[in-house]
Order: structure tokens, then sequence, then C-alpha cells
């Protein structure tokens, strides 16, 4: 891991030669990973036999189990692992996946982490009713905490969550949205959970008040970044480096950043016509939205954005004790830096 600088938070300057891996970040806390990853399997079973199927499969679809990782090492950095953290991050994975069920209906996807989404092999009904369920579990499971505090807080979250993917579909193919109407919907829809993880993580680990509070700004900004890195690789990224179906926040009319940015700096005629092409999308269209985007600089303003937000992340560390594990989230953001300046490389 990185060497703490003093009592600031790192920034790429303090970090020599980064090459990061996300084993190298994840491989501390990996005995924690797979405590939550089996606590899942766990919670699956308990679903009536017939449900538990399509359930299991959502949860095959699981990535890098970011959010169990900000619980672990927001935990870590105050506190000892224990129990309570693992059943907390159990419970904000369910919630995690059971959004993307959701999502890959709502988007129309057909692939999620190079497998057909439960949308595509089971239909929308079916995969619906499967997410409904795995919040339903969720919430059920934060119930068991003795005290009310950890249930209220995840069904807040779940809530903030579900209101922000309302809001922007509300918003789709609304042309005078502006950053700011765009970062709201990304603190509700996306980083709501980062902070969740980052602000319970701490609480149950014996933080103080601030500390807490410097974790959930920690986490707001990092999910933010990344919901913008992801918008971002919907335009740029390959399926086959992705694995997953692109091109989905055109086909449903959302405005990410990208195409914020060009509608900010295009003369008329082509604001009109991006407007034109995203009304009437066709996959054949790409190749003049792309072409939009590089005349108008959109991936990278957008990775400036991303870097903004990241920067703002590792600030919000500061009132940390310095450890590994204060460390490590550092590091995580330095990690989505590469990813975000990788964005487009290959095309």
């Amino acid at each position: 891991m990185l060497a703490a600088n003093s009592n600031l938070a790192l920034s790429p300057s303090h970090v020599p030669d980064l090459v990061l891996g996300w084993k190298e970040i994840i491989d501390p806390i990996q005995p924690f990973l797979d405590q939550v990853a089996a606590n899942l399997v766990d919670q699956i079973r308990g679903f009536e036999p017939e449900i538990a199927s399509y359930a299991s499969y959502a949860l095959t679809n699981q990535g890098k189990q970011l959010r169990p990782v900000l619980v672990a090492l927001s935990g870590g950095a105050l506190g000892k692992l224990n129990d309570s953290l693992v059943t907390v991050a159990t419970i904000i994975e369910m919630i995690h996946l059971a959004t993307l069920v959701h999502d890959d209906v709502m988007d129309s996807a057909e692939l999620r982490r190079r497998k057909p989404t439960l949308a595509a092999n089971w239909g929308n009904q079916t995969s619906v009713l499967v997410g409904d369920c795995l919040f339903a579990q969720a919430v059920k499971l934060a119930a068991s905490f003795p005290k009310p505090d950890i249930c209220r807080a995840v069904a807040a979250a779940t809530n903030r969550v579900c209101s922000g993917e309302i809001i922007q579909t509300l918003q789709r193919q609304n042309f005078s949205m502006n950053r700011a109407e765009y970062f709201r919907i990304l603190e509700m829809k996306t980083a709501e959970l980062f902070a969740l993880s980052c602000e319970l993580g701490a609480s149950l680990a014996g933080g103080t008040p601030g500390e807490c509070n410097a974790l959930r700004s920690y986490g707001t900004a990092l999910g933010t970044a990344y919901q913008i890195y992801d918008d971002c690789l919907d335009l740029f990224g390959t399926e086959i480096l992705v694995g997953k179906s692109l091109g989905t926040d055109l086909v449903s009319g959302k405005l990410t950043l990208p195409l914020l940015v060009v509608l900010e700096r295009a003369d008329s005629a082509d604001k009109t016509l991006l407007q034109d092409l995203i009304t009437h999308w066709n996959p054949r269209m790409f190749s003049q939205v792309f072409e939009l985007l590089e005349r108008y600089g959109a991936r990278d303003e957008s990775c400036d954005v991303v870097h903004r937000f990241l920067e703002a992340s590792r600030e919000a560390l500061c009132p940390l004790p310095h450890n590994r594990s204060r460390e490590a989230l550092a590091t995580l953001t330095e990690f989505l830096a590469q990813q975000t300046d990788s964005l487009g490389v290959a095309t």
C-alpha cells in the first residue's frame, strides 16, 4: 500500500510510479469479501425455490464488490472488521444487485459482465419482480439489527436511489437539463450507496460523528466520479473490453455529461443535430454522435470533471487517522483516475 503523507490526503503528485491493479487494493480484505459473498448465497437460499435460481443468476453478475470494499475499508480505517460490517455489506450489495436488474430492464440491456442479462434470458416481468425480491430481502436483513438505525438508513438510501432513477427517467431527452441537475441525479442514484457504505462502515467500527461525515463525503464524491466514468464508458468503451451492452444511454435518451458538454459548447446547427440524433436514435448514427463528441472535447472535459470529484474525495479523508485502510481508500481514487485516463484510448 502507499505511504501516507503528513496530514494531506494522497494526490497524484504524492504517488510515485503509480501503476495500480484492483487485486493490490483488495488483497488485504479478501477474507471479508469472501464472507460477504457467502452471506449473499445464504440469503438467496432463503428465497422460494422457484425464485432462488433467478436471484442466483443475478448474483453471478456481481462485479468488483465495490460497495463491500468501501464498507471494509471505511470500517478498517477507524477500527476492526466485525460481523456487523459483513452484514451491512451484504445488505448494500443486495440493494445494488436489485438496481442492476431493474436498470437492465429500463435500458433494454442484453449484456452485463459478458453474460446475457436476467431480462434478456427470462423477460422484463420476471426481472422486475426478482429485483423487488432482492430489495425486500435487503430491508428484511437490515431489520435484524437490534436497533432501528441501520434499517432506517438502508430504507432511506434505497428510497433515494429509486427516486434518482425516476428523476433520470423523467429527464430523458430534456435538452435544457444542466450539469447541476445531472450531478444531483448521480448523487441520488449511484453515489448514495457509496456514501452509505462508507458511513455505515465508519459508524459500525466506532467512528466519531465527524469521521462518519468525512467518510460519507468521500463516498459521495467517489460515487459521483464513478458514475461519470461509467457514463463515459457507455460512449467511449468497447463491449469486448467492458463486457456489457454499450450505447444504452443513447437508446434511452439519457443525457450524460459528454452529451451535456456538446450541448453547452456546440453552435446552433450542431446542437440541433445532436438533439435530432438522440430524439430519433438509430445505432447507425453513432459515428455522427462520436464526431460531435470529438469536435467539442467532450471526453477530455468529462475526464477532467471526474478528476475534480476524485480530488474532493481524497480531501475528505484528511480528518481520518493514518493507517493501511485509509491509504487504500486514497489508492482507490487513483485506480479510478487511471481507468478514467484510459477511456477512449483503444478507439
